[in-house]
């Protein structure tokens, strides 16, 4: 596969034509719309973007309003997990900025980044097993023929407010996640990976670390007790839906649903073990030249790339990846941005293909990643230089049976110097 062009550097504002344009020419047959449906979401993509939103980030009253849904102007979330998926704000860095923030708000946003790594390392302990229910099966006492073509049926308002947000911004706040997936596994009783990999197609931060354990936190096959999605939560967090909504007089969501759990299954072990972290310094005798970057790693500040400041970067778009993904052309469209606004400041090659083909003459520096795609691909590639992840706080022998036996077993991130 030829060498792509560079992706044109981000727009001020939200004008992402150019992006748009470029993403339809050279990867539009990979996107789930066609070429000419192709557009961006809701945030823009790249290095100057994520730091000017880190620098406008403001908690105050986070531990309050984080699950406010409507008015949109009163949403207490902070809207960093696009960059932080993407490698473009390390946690750690995000950590810090909100250092002189308020007592209680400081502790929930710190709590929430937390979890995205304990998603990190569950990720990296099972794999693709996270993939398959961890502790039980789902439960399908809610299964109903009213839900049997559409789980999230356009006549209720919630549904319809909700999957439109997520098709048209990628990104949605974690209470109307959680909305989303009860009511697709425990009110429709729907496939729950069918449903998962529906949100991951859309979402900006969409990583199967932390969608997965979304997923099946709330819908009961990884936490053992399933989120009861009802009436109640909508009336609460966006009360206006509730009132707009034809259903309004026979709201199929009026009661909970059934709180019942599904039976055990033989999952991938969870208790106290070894998580595997990569190295902790670089590894590999060197002489790269060039530096390959994935998507989970796109910064300014990714260890191989600060490391190596002369060196060219190179992104391959995985094309076998991305045909059976069918993702939606916003997230090509953030990535591209990504890659067009690092190429202001340093070379990027930007390629289509196998990654492994890609690579197959190049000697390249690269960062690890706890993903099961990194660890397989590497092994083709064999890069000459291997550098640590940046974790917020290092895996070592701990169990992830749970979020609060994990965070009770790795402790507090320690102070950097």
């Amino acid at each position: 596969m030829p060498l792509l062009p560079t992706p044109p550097a981000p727009a001020s504002g939200s004008d992402h034509g150019e992006s748009i344009a470029w993403v339809a020419e050279h990867l539009g047959d990979l996107a789930r719309e066609s070429p000419t449906d192709i557009t961006a979401g809701g945030f823009t993509g790249g290095q100057v973007a994520a730091d000017t939103a880190l620098a406008g980030v403001d908690i105050t009253g986070y531990a309050r309003d984080r699950s406010t849904v409507l008015p949109v102007d009163r949403r207490g979330a902070s809207r960093m997990s696009p960059y932080i998926r993407h490698g473009l704000l390390p946690l750690r860095t995000v950590w810090d900025a909100v250092s002189d923030a308020p007592g209680r708000d400081k502790g929930r946003y710190r709590d929430e980044l937390m979890w995205q790594e304990y998603a990190r390392h569950l990720y990296a302990r099972v794999g693709r097993d996270l993939g398959a229910s961890l502790r039980r099966d789902q439960p399908r006492a809610g299964a109903g023929s009213r839900w049997t073509d559409n789980p999230w049926p356009d006549d209720m308002k919630c549904m319809e407010t909700v999957v439109g947000e997520l098709h048209t911004e990628g990104w949605l706040v974690n209470q109307t996640r959680m909305w989303l997936s009860s009511q697709w596994a425990v009110r429709a009783g729907a496939t729950w990976r069918d449903g998962e990999d529906e949100m991951f197609a859309h979402l900006l931060d969409g990583s199967r670390a932390a969608n997965r354990l979304g997923w099946q936190w709330t819908i009961g096959t990884g936490s053992g007790k399933p989120y009861g999605f009802s009436r109640w939560q909508v009336n609460k967090r966006a009360p206006a839906l509730c009132r707009e909504c034809s259903l309004s007089d026979n709201c199929p969501i009026e009661g909970w649903p059934s709180d019942a759990t599904g039976p055990s299954v033989d999952g991938p072990y969870l208790g106290a073990a070894d998580i595997p972290a990569g190295p902790d310094e670089v590894e590999g005798p060197g002489h790269a030249d060039a530096v390959w970057l994935t998507a989970e790693s796109l910064g300014d500040t990714d260890p191989a790339l600060d490391t190596n400041p002369t060196l060219p970067a190179v992104f391959v778009f995985d094309e076998p990846l991305l045909q059976r993904l069918r993702l939606s052309g916003k997230r090509l469209v953030f990535l591209a941005e990504c890659l067009g606004d690092l190429a202001q400041r340093r070379d990027v090659e930007v390629r289509r293909g196998v990654v492994a083909d890609e690579l197959a003459d190049r000697s390249v520096a690269a960062t690890w990643a706890p993903v099961p795609g990194w660890q397989s691909i590497s092994r083709r590639v064999e890069p000459v230089e291997i550098h640590p992840w940046p974790w917020l706080v290092r895996p070592g022998r701990a169990p992830v049976r749970s979020f609060s036996a994990w965070r009770k077993s790795v402790g507090a991130p320690g102070r950097v110097n």
